[in-house]
């Protein structure tokens, strides 16, 4: 009975997302709700629920703080110079163009938003673009690997969506997945190197006058030096401690910001300017993360997730159990592209979790296999900002996905060879 009811929790949460019946938040809140009271749970709903708030919040606090921190600090024009000099040294060359796209893009990709991303790099760089004739559907799959890559950041969503599915501490989840996405950031570089050169023999490039930085319609931000160090110094010794593990990623990322806002934005209407201009998008995150917390503890405590596990590991051949981190990272190349990050890490994840802890694989390593399919995800028809990538560069979006999913599906088989090699998960474990 239990084995039922779970499943149709989970057909029916899948279904009302695809269909777009209902939105993630809602579903996550009222999906759970309605099938906790059809399992007979109605009376210890809420202390189920409580206990998945118990280990989200968190997550959740260092989401609002890390994306109010990097908002703030890029409006705060902490890149502008970075973004000036990259533009002034490009020249007309299509390889160092496209390298230097890529590198902005990383930079900006810190704050783990495609939108952001977007805006800031074609802002700057469309009129080199567009003025030497370079391939744009190279562009757009360039800043789809920056941005896929930068998504998997904690305050992203991807990982701290993985790390509130099986409620782990995001910090211990992300730490070790640094070097296989610092791979993925040197194979997008050789991505730019490859692309960069067919533009040269397309165009028939030869060294031409470079162009100009006066050329570009770039407007920086009104900023004091020492404040624009001070941004500096604090970002790069908020990485290093988040690095280290000193304190709890949301109390660092709180204290940076509260730091960040003293310094760069003194007065209590700069700081309430700058709490309502992004308030709308970490309320969209931050919302959903809290909002998990009723489906994760529903199908945890009232035993769906055993159950349906259970169901799983029977189906499963004995011989494929030990390899279920594999399988999890290689299904989530093309279910994240089929599906919400919502449907796959709230609605799949905790189930493989559960089978695959019949195998002696950790809740935490099933977590980093099923972000490999993060790179492709960004393709995905369910990203809002890939639409925005496309109108700015007047693009076919189909013509997008045919072309850049061959160099995304690269950057996911790097990140999983990597992932394995360094021992994020295991390739192989026996019971």
């Amino acid at each position: 009975m239990l084995l039922t009811i779970s499943l149709l929790m989970i057909v029916c949460f899948i279904g009302l997302l695809m269909s777009k019946k209902l939105s993630a938040l809602t579903a996550l809140i009222l999906i759970p709700t309605l099938f906790a009271l059809l399992s007979g749970h109605g009376a210890d709903m809420g202390t189920m629920v409580i206990k998945g708030l118990r280990t989200v919040a968190p997550t959740g606090v260092m989401l609002i703080f890390a994306m109010l921190y990097f908002m703030s600090v890029t409006d705060a024009g902490m890149f502008d110079p970075i973004i000036k000099r990259i533009v002034s040294a490009v020249d007309g060359d299509p390889v160092k163009i496209f390298i230097g796209t890529v590198l902005l893009g990383f930079i900006v990709a810190l704050d783990g938003d495609g939108a952001t991303v977007y805006m800031i790099v074609l802002s700057a760089f469309m009129p080199i673009y567009e003025r030497i004739g370079l391939s744009k559907l190279s562009v757009a799959a360039l800043l789809l690997q920056c941005t896929g890559l930068g998504n998997m950041f904690p305050w992203g969503g991807p990982t701290a969506r993985a790390a509130a599915a099986v409620q782990a501490d995001v910090a211990t989840l992300f730490v070790p997945l640094l070097l296989p996405l610092l791979a993925c950031v040197v194979w997008t570089f050789i991505l730019a190197v490859l692309l960069g050169r067919n533009e040269r023999k397309r165009l028939g490039f030869q060294q031409q006058l470079p162009v100009a930085a006066a050329s570009i319609q770039f407007e920086e931000q009104p900023r004091v030096a020492w404040r624009f160090w001070f941004n500096w110094a604090l970002t790069i010794a908020l990485m290093t401690f988040l690095v280290l593990d000193v304190m709890p990623m949301a109390y660092l990322f709180m204290l940076a910001t509260a730091i960040m806002f003293v310094v760069n934005y003194p007065q209590l209407s700069q700081q309430q300017e700058q709490i309502g201009r992004h308030a709308p998008a970490i309320l969209a995150v931050a919302g959903l993360i809290f909002a998990a917390a009723v489906f994760t503890g529903i199908f945890s405590e009232t035993g769906m997730a055993n159950a349906l596990a259970q169901a799983i590991v029977h189906t499963i051949p004995s011989a494929l159990g030990p390899y279920l981190a594999v399988i999890t990272a290689l299904i989530s190349i093309p279910v994240t592209w089929m599906v919400s990050n919502d449907v796959f890490y709230f609605g799949m994840l905790p189930v493989l979790v559960q089978a695959a802890g019949h195998y002696g694989i950790e809740p935490i390593e099933m977590a980093r296999a099923a972000l490999v399919g993060q790179p492709v995800h960004i393709l995905s028809p369910l990203v809002a900002s890939t639409y925005l990538l496309v109108g700015m560069l007047k693009l076919d979006y189909a013509q997008t996905q045919r072309f850049t999913l061959r160099w995304s599906f690269i950057s996911s088989i790097v990140l999983l060879v990597v992932a394995l090699f360094t021992g994020c998960f295991p390739f192989y474990r026996s019971m």
